[in-house]
């Protein structure tokens, strides 16, 4: 396989994992046990068999009638903040990736990539974000803060409570933006990258520019969070699962996903802290809210948008409407080690859910960078 900024562009066929190639250095045996009384919430899935290896291809963007429901483990662990919903698949003992969801999903975004990377030894570990599913607060009195560089510490502590040293991150939307900065700050911490939509560490300052009325316009409900209507729409139960799912037929145009896919996500919406976590975020992002002054210089190390030096595989979705023209070329630059870029011409806006396969081949080629 080549590097070095080489375009690949994933057209109607979904890219397998084959071979028998090393991984490299395990990393992530250290790992902290799980308490045996953390048994996930009501209502959450139920674990899925053994992946069984990686069979025929399907088109890219459909799951097929052997989409999985849950996953083969779901655990908590105190980190950080948080009490940490996460599932897991794969031998414990192989190295590491943690799958980073965005927003409004879940962990089931991954429930198709878990197997296929555990199929070929990764251990995959896909926490709930914090404000999504059976993620909690350790303390009422914490401030329910979504800036960037919480999101990221999150992550780290994770890390640290499950012993992981190094890991491939891969992430979309919230995710890609957490993935990235941890890239960025804490290097000696990733084994590689995958970002669906390239960089996206948030300059607050820059934010607040005006971009062109159509770029606008995709983003309304970024705009509708700034009001006090959808701060309480987002408070309702019924009204934040109809936004939501109106947010999902909008940016994944080809996705032909059902109820009860919507549904089993749709459930993590529920968390207690989900509509404060929400709000802020897109607050923050438009310099409507403050963040914490404990952030401030990791925020000031953001804000000078730092490059990322890990091997690196971008994607781009070419019916997701936040994507940028250009292929790529806009965030180039900001990557400046072993480098990899690829389009999926026919995928919206939740990849790894819409297309595992090519996700999960992101995944194995940036290891192999």
């Amino acid at each position: 396989m080549t590097t070095g900024g080489n375009v690949d562009v994933v057209t109607g066929n979904a890219i397998l994992i084959g071979g028998s190639d090393s991984h490299g250095p395990a990393f992530g045996n250290l790992r902290t046990p799980v308490p045996a009384g953390s048994a996930p919430a009501a209502g959450a899935p139920a674990p899925a068999p053994a992946a069984a290896p990686v069979g025929a291809p399907a088109p890219v963007g459909a799951p097929g009638p052997a989409a999985r429901t849950g996953f083969a483990r779901l655990a908590q662990i105190r980190a950080g903040l948080l009490d940490v919903g996460y599932a897991e698949d794969g031998p414990a003992d192989g190295p590491v990736v943690v799958c980073l969801h965005g927003w409004p999903y879940d962990i089931h975004s991954y429930v198709d990539v878990a197997p296929l990377l555990a199929a070929r030894g990764y251990r995959v570990v896909v926490p709930y974000l914090r404000g999504h599913g059976t993620t909690r607060f350790l303390s009422e009195r914490t401030m329910r803060n979504a800036q960037q560089a919480a999101v990221a510490l999150d992550v780290l502590a994770l890390m640290d409570a499950l012993g992981i040293r190094r890991a491939v991150l891969a992430g979309f939307d919230w995710g890609s933006r957490t993935a990235d900065i941890i890239a960025a700050l804490w290097p000696e911490r990733v084994e590689a990258l995958v970002s669906v939509s390239g960089y996206l560490v948030t300059d607050v300052e820059m934010q607040k520019e005006p971009l062109a009325p159509a770029a606008e316009h995709t983003w309304w409900y970024q705009f509708y969070f700034a009001t006090e209507r959808g701060r309480r729409a987002m408070e309702d139960r019924d009204k934040r699962r109809e936004l939501c799912r109106l947010v999902w037929q909008q940016v994944s145009p080809t996705w032909a996903f059902d109820d009860a896919v919507f549904d089993r996500t749709a459930a993590a919406f529920d968390n207690p802290d989900y509509a404060a976590i929400v709000i802020h975020n897109y607050r923050w992002r438009l310099g409507l809210a403050e963040g914490e002054h404990r952030y401030d210089q990791l925020e000031r190390r953001l804000a000078a948008r730092p490059r990322i030096a890990v091997p690196t595989v971008t994607l781009d979705a070419g019916r997701d409407p936040f994507t940028a023209p250009g292929d790529g070329a806009g965030y180039r630059d900001f990557f400046t080690g072993p480098y990899l870029h690829r389009s999926l011409p026919e995928v919206g806006h939740n990849v790894p859910q819409e297309a595992p396969e090519a996700f999960a081949r992101a995944v194995v080629d940036a290891d192999r960078l």
